[in-house]
Formats: structure tokens, C-alpha cells, sequence
């Protein structure tokens, strides 16, 4: 099969590119600079060069590279800002979308995440509503998802991996990461607000194996949603923290964590790290 990876720089990009050419598919990745078509280069993969805001170059390149499918995994979080990641969901996901169109490839597989569901009591299956109404600033993150997943739905064939918080190297919650400094100084606490975690290896893997499954949106998380005075604590020791504040006893709504039954028990896939208990454990000294 013949992939193009828009975002086969970024966190997961760079786990996916070598399991694609490992089984045999043939890869062209979307890169900015040469220096990231170097690195890809080296990885197995096919660089190709535009910016996912230039919408006559992307159109091109996409044309030119004539795939199978389409692999929808770039972000913009590099700064920390909301506003940034929901432009790259909107504007970005709208030029790749077109570009796919334009160029007749019949399938789509694209990040989106598992926490911009509607406020209830348990973790959120797949057929809960995005949630539409949340005030600012979380409204921006959410329309971002809502947009990205109606554009993405657009090709005959579609896969939506709602993935759930990001762990890792690479990731804000690695050892050296963002959330690690701030474990340090003191700035986590904990609280009711529950949070599904998966591990970036994880969340690589399940893009591959998303190659071949049915269009449908899919939780791509743990086993283990977990309130913050659970995980936080874990967090903390594991970076060498100290034992972080109480947080807020009452939940937000929205903060439910994510159900993965529909990933395990009707595609198969099962997460390698199943509980981020064990994944934080693993973090180096």
C-alpha cells in the first residue's frame, strides 16, 4: 500500500514511518524543510515538500504521489497553544482533505483526540456527542475536532483515531517533557478530573493497523481512565517530583476519560502498555 503521511515529523510520524516500511508499504511523507526530508529519508520514506497551508502546493504533491491512502497526523503543539492546534485541525485538515480529493485517493486515516466529548457520568464510548456548547477556551479545541471530523469524513473511506493523552518520549508527559517540569516545580495537583492516557509506541501502532479498518471513529486509549488523585502522584515520582497538591473534588463534566471497547474487542487492537501505571513506571531516571 502507498501512504502519504502528512505530520511524519512530529511525535508519532516519526514512530510511524519505520512500521509502514517494515511491513512492506511504500511511503511518501510530507516534510516542510530538507533537513526533515533528510531524516526522513533515512527512515525508509519518500519525502515530499510543502507546507499543509499552501493549498496549490499540497494539492500537488498529493497529486504528484498518487496513494492509497492518506494519513492524517499533524499537530501544533510544539508552543503550548490551543489557538495553533485547532488552525492546523481546521485549515490544514481542509487542504489535505481537498488535496485527496482532488487527487482520487479513496481513504483517510486521521488523529483527532478523546476528550472533546459531551459532560456525563461514565467513560465516553464513540457515539457521544461532541460537545458543541463548552465555553471558551475549550470551545476552540473542540470546534478544531468537530471540523477536522466532518472534513475527514468527506473521503469514501475514513478512520478517526480519537487518541487518548499523549505519553512518552517526545511527548509533554515524558521524562524531559513539558508536564515533567512542571511536575517538578511543583505546579500539578490533583483532583476528580478523569483522563485516559496511551503510550506514543501504542498510538503509532493502531494509525498501522487502522490502514485496513472499517470507516468509523475510534478510541484509541488505555485500559486504566483515571482521576487526577490517582494518576498525577504516579506522575510526579516517576519524573522526581514532589508529592503534588489536592485538586479540585468535583469533576468537570467533560473530564470522563474514554472507553476503548470498541478498538479492543471489535478491531483487535490492544495496548501494548495497558494501563499508564506501568508506563510511567518505565520512564528513565
Amino acid at each position: 500500500m502507498h501512504v502519504f503521511l502528512a505530520g511524519a515529523t512530529g511525535v508519532l510520524g516519526r514512530r510511524i514511518v519505520p512500521l509502514l516500511v517494515a511491513e512492506g508499504h511504500r511511503v511518501t511523507a510530507l516534510t516542510r524543510t530538507t533537513e526533515g526530508g533528510a531524516s526522513l529519508l533515512a527512515l525508509g520514506a519518500v519525502p515530499a515538500l510543502a507546507d499543509v497551508y499552501d493549498a496549490e502546493a499540497l494539492t500537488r504533491v498529493v497529486r504528484v504521489a498518487s496513494p492509497d491512502v492518506v494519513m492524517h497526523q499533524l499537530t501544533d503543539l510544539s508552543r503550548g497553544v490551543t489557538e495553533a492546534n485547532a488552525r492546523i485541525r481546521v485549515a490544514g485538515t481542509r487542504n489535505l482533505v481537498d488535496a485527496a480529493l482532488q487527487a482520487g485517493v479513496p481513504r483517510i486515516v486521521a488523529q483527532s483526540i478523546a476528550w472533546a466529548y459531551e459532560p456525563g457520568e461514565e467513560p465516553a464510548r464513540e457515539s457521544v456527542p461532541l460537545d458543541l456548547t463548552a465555553p471558551e477556551p475549550r470551545r476552540t479545541s473542540v470546534e478544531g475536532v468537530r471540523s477536522l471530523e466532518a472534513a475527514v469524513r468527506e473521503l469514501p473511506e475514513w478512520v478517526i483515531l480519537r487518541y487518548g493523552m499523549l505519553y512518552g518520549p517526545g511527548t509533554w508527559y515524558a521524562a524531559d517533557g513539558m508536564m515533567a517540569d512542571r511536575a517538578r516545580a511543583g505546579g500539578l495537583t490533583g483532583g476528580a478530573d478523569v483522563t485516559s492516557f496511551v503510550h506514543a509506541d501504542d498510538a503509532a501502532e493502531a494509525a498501522v493497523r487502522a490502514l485496513t479498518w472499517p470507516s468509523a471513529a475510534v478510541n484509541i486509549c488505555d485500559d486504566e481512565p483515571a482521576p487526577a488523585d490517582d494518576w498525577v502522584s504516579v506522575f510526579a515520582e516517576a519524573v522526581g517530583g514532589p508529592r503534588p497538591a489536592p485538586g479540585n473534588a468535583e469533576r468537570q463534566g467533560w473530564a470522563r476519560g474514554a472507553d476503548n471497547a470498541c478498538a479492543r474487542e471489535e478491531l483487535g487492537w490492544t495496548p501494548g502498555r495497558p494501563s499508564w501505571r506501568k508506563g510511567f513506571a518505565a520512564f528513565p531516571p
